[in-house]
């Protein structure tokens, strides 16, 4: 029997994070951010989006604010490299709501090159948004969260590739593998006041711009590599996410999910 090729129905929401405010990054768009946005909002917290690209962010902030509600979403432009702009986007969610419980960091960069071709502005950029971004975000929520010593939730998004090796990839590989030592080292640290921190590991979850990035023939070998016989959609791993963020992972901290076969 072959493996099924099309995802399964959408899950609909069950109010798993009822009045709860979260911040989520690189959440413009069409691919896991956005997608985890609006997961969250159906699972009923509040968002505060960001993204550097700010006028797909105000496009993301109104299609949200149409269909949940202008006082549940919000929305401001965030480059995870400028620790003021980070700072901003933290005192947002405070001001807007009252409150910060989930900061889901999203926002990453990838691209391809031989590390013998590899410039040292190629590595830098890569390892600025993807794993000092994280680390920048990740600080300045427990700084917060440690404050108000209510607890909180933190979720990385780190990669498959943080696990398993492949040509061309050494910048972001060594970035997500990065994220994951983060999430570990954090989470212990922030434990002792009450704050989760873990981390989702997808491989191949398909958006517009990752079409637009990798060529046909790529998408088709990593897709072959899945089990179940396609990619995955944002959605999927945005489930993921919301289970990390909800009761329902209570005792889980300095975890990586595999969000696909490919753990290793």
């Amino acid at each position: 029997m072959s493996a099924p090729a099309t995802p399964p129905p959408y899950v609909p929401g069950h109010a798993l994070l009822a009045g709860r405010t979260a911040v989520i990054t690189a959440a413009a768009g069409a691919g896991i951010g956005g997608a985890t946005a609006k997961r969250l909002l159906e699972e009923g917290a509040s968002v505060v989006i960001s993204d550097a690209h700010a006028r797909r962010l105000k496009e993301s902030e109104a299609e949200l604010a149409a269909e949940f509600g202008a006082d549940r979403v919000a929305s401001l432009p965030c480059d995870v490299t400028d620790e003021t702009q980070v700072g901003a986007l933290f005192d947002l969610a405070e001001q807007r709501h009252g409150r910060l419980d989930i900061v889901v960091n999203n926002a990453g960069l990838g691209g391809t090159a031989d590390l013998v071709d590899m410039a040292d502005e190629q590595w830098d950029k890569v390892l600025d948004v993807t794993l000092n971004g994280t680390f920048r975000c990740t600080r300045a929520a427990l700084r917060r969260m440690k404050a108000a010593g209510s607890g909180g939730v933190i979720v990385n998004n780190a990669s498959v590739i943080g696990w398993r090796a492949q040509k061309g990839q050494s910048h972001y590989a060594a970035a997500k593998a990065g994220v994951m030592a983060l999430t570990r080292c954090a989470a212990l640290e922030a434990a002792e006041y009450g704050v989760r921190v873990n981390a989702v590991s997808p491989s191949l979850a398909m958006h517009p711009h990752l079409v637009k990035v990798t060529t046909p023939e790529l998408l088709q070998e990593l897709t072959s590599r899945e089990a179940l016989g396609r990619y995955a959609e944002p959605w999927e791993v945005a489930n993921v996410i919301v289970f990390l963020a909800s009761g329902y992972s209570s005792y889980m901290t300095g975890e990586v999910l595999s969000v696909s076969s490919q753990h290793a």
